[in-house]
C-alpha cells in the first residue's frame, strides 16, 4: 500500500498556514485560527490538503505512537495498559502513576533513574487535589513518565546504558529516530528537546499522517499493530478520563487518535484512511473541531463527529457563538452561530 522509501527531510521555512477555524460571536467573525491539514486516502495518497502540509514542524507528543513502536520493535515487552502508556500522554491520575510504577518494577528501576521534568498532573481536577494536599511535583505525575519509564525498560532489556538516555547520540534515541524516518517516510529535519526532556523529531505534517497510517494498517502482531490495539482498547491509559481524544477514539470504531501541544492531533483507521493538524497559534480549541471535519473529509459519519464540532463561546454565561471549521475545510452549511 505504501512505499518503504526515505525522501529527504522536509524544509525548514516559515509554514504556509491558511485558516482552518473561525471564531464566531454574535453571528460575527471575531477571530481566526490558522494552520494546516492533511487528509490521506486508503492508497495513502492525498485526497485533502490546506495550508502548508510538507515544511518541517514538530509533531511534538503527536509522534508518542511512532516511539513506542520503536521500543516495541526494539524488544520491549509490554502489552496491553502498560503499552498504552508508553504511548501516552497522561493526566496523572493514579492509574497513571500505578502504570508507570510498574513498567519500573518491572525493569527493576525506581522513579529516581527517570529524566523527565517533575510536574503537577496535566488534569486540572487531579492537579487541583495534589496542590489541595500539599503534594509536590513529581517525575511520575509529569504527562511523559510512561513513554520514560518504557525508555529506560527497553535500554535494560538490550544493555543500553542508563545515563544519558535522552541524549539524541544514545543508541536508543538513535533507534527511535530510525523507526520516526521509516514510518514518516522522510528524513527527520532536525531534533531539539521536547517539554519533558527527551529528543523531538521534526518531520512534516504529511510525514505524520503517513506515519499513523503504517501504524494502523500493519499486519497483525507487529510491533506497530501491538501499539495500535493498546492505544484503542485503553483510550484513558493513553490520555486520560475526560480527554477529547479517548472520547474520539471510542466514538469511532477502530480509530487511533493521539494530540500533541501547541495544537497537533493526528487519528488513522485500519483501512489507511488519516487525517493530520496543526493549529498555528496553538489552539487546543480549534484542534478538535478541525479535527473533526478533517475526520469527516475522511468519509466518518459526520453524525459520529457531532459532539466534536468546537465548544461554545459564552457572553454573560449563557452560549453566543462557537469555533467552527472554515469553509474551506468543511463545506456543508452550518446552522449560523448565535
Amino acid at each position: 500500500m505504501f512505499s518503504s522509501s526515505v525522501a529527504d527531510a522536509p524544509l525548514i521555512r516559515e509554514p504556509l498556514h491558511a485558516p482552518v477555524a473561525h471564531l464566531i460571536r454574535g453571528g460575527v467573525v471575531e477571530g481566526i485560527h490558522y494552520g494546516s491539514v492533511v487528509v490521506l486516502g486508503t492508497d495513502g495518497k492525498v485526497d485533502f490538503q490546506l495550508g502548508d502540509i510538507e515544511a518541517a514542524f514538530y509533531p511534538r507528543s503527536a509522534l508518542k505512537p511512532v516511539q513506542a513502536v520503536a521500543m516495541v520493535r526494539a524488544g520491549l515487552p509490554l502489552d496491553g495498559e502498560l503499552l498504552s502508556l508508553t504511548a501516552a500522554s497522561h493526566s496523572g491520575e493514579e492509574r497513571h502513576l500505578a502504570g508507570t510504577r510498574r513498567i519500573l518494577e518491572l525493569a527493576a528501576l525506581t522513579e529516581d533513574q527517570l529524566r523527565n521534568v517533575p510536574d503537577l498532573p496535566f488534569d486540572p481536577v487531579v492537579r487541583d487535589t495534589w496542590v489541595r494536599e500539599g503534594r509536590p511535583p513529581s517525575r511520575l505525575a509529569q504527562n511523559c513518565s510512561g513513554k520514560h519509564a518504557a525508555m529506560l525498560y527497553t535500554c535494560v532489556l538490550n544493555d543500553w546504558p542508563l545515563e544519558g538516555y535522552l541524549d539524541p547520540a544514545h543508541p536508543l534515541q538513535q533507534a527511535i529516530a530510525e523507526i520516526v524516518e521509516d514510518l514518516t517516510g522522510q528524513r527527520i529535519a532536525r531534533i531539539t528537546v521536547d517539554g519533558c526532556g527527551a529528543p523531538l523529531f521534526s518531520v512534516s505534517l504529511h510525514g505524520l499522517a503517513r506515519a499513523a497510517a503504517r501504524v494502523t494498517t500493519a499486519a497483525v502482531g507487529t510491533p506497530e499493530a501491538r501499539v495500535a490495539d493498546a492505544m484503542r482498547a485503553h483510550t484513558e491509559m493513553a490520555s486520560g478520563s475526560g480527554r477529547d481524544v479517548a472520547a474520539l477514539m471510542r466514538a469511532v470504531p477502530g480509530l487511533l487518535a493521539k494530540d500533541g501541544f501547541e495544537g497537533v492531533q493526528v487519528a488513522a483507521l485500519p483501512d489507511g484512511r488519516a487525517v493530520a493538524v496543526k493549529i498555528a497559534d496553538g489552539a487546543n480549541r480549534a484542534r478538535v473541531p478541525v479535527a473533526a471535519a478533517a475526520l469527516a473529509r475522511a468519509g466518518v459519519d459526520p453524525a459520529v463527529l457531532a459532539e466534536f464540532r468546537g465548544e461554545a463561546l459564552l457572553g454573560g454565561g449563557r452560549p453566543v457563538g462557537c469555533v467552527r471549521p472554515a469553509r474551506s475545510l468543511d463545506p456543508v452549511v452550518v446552522k449560523a452561530c448565535a
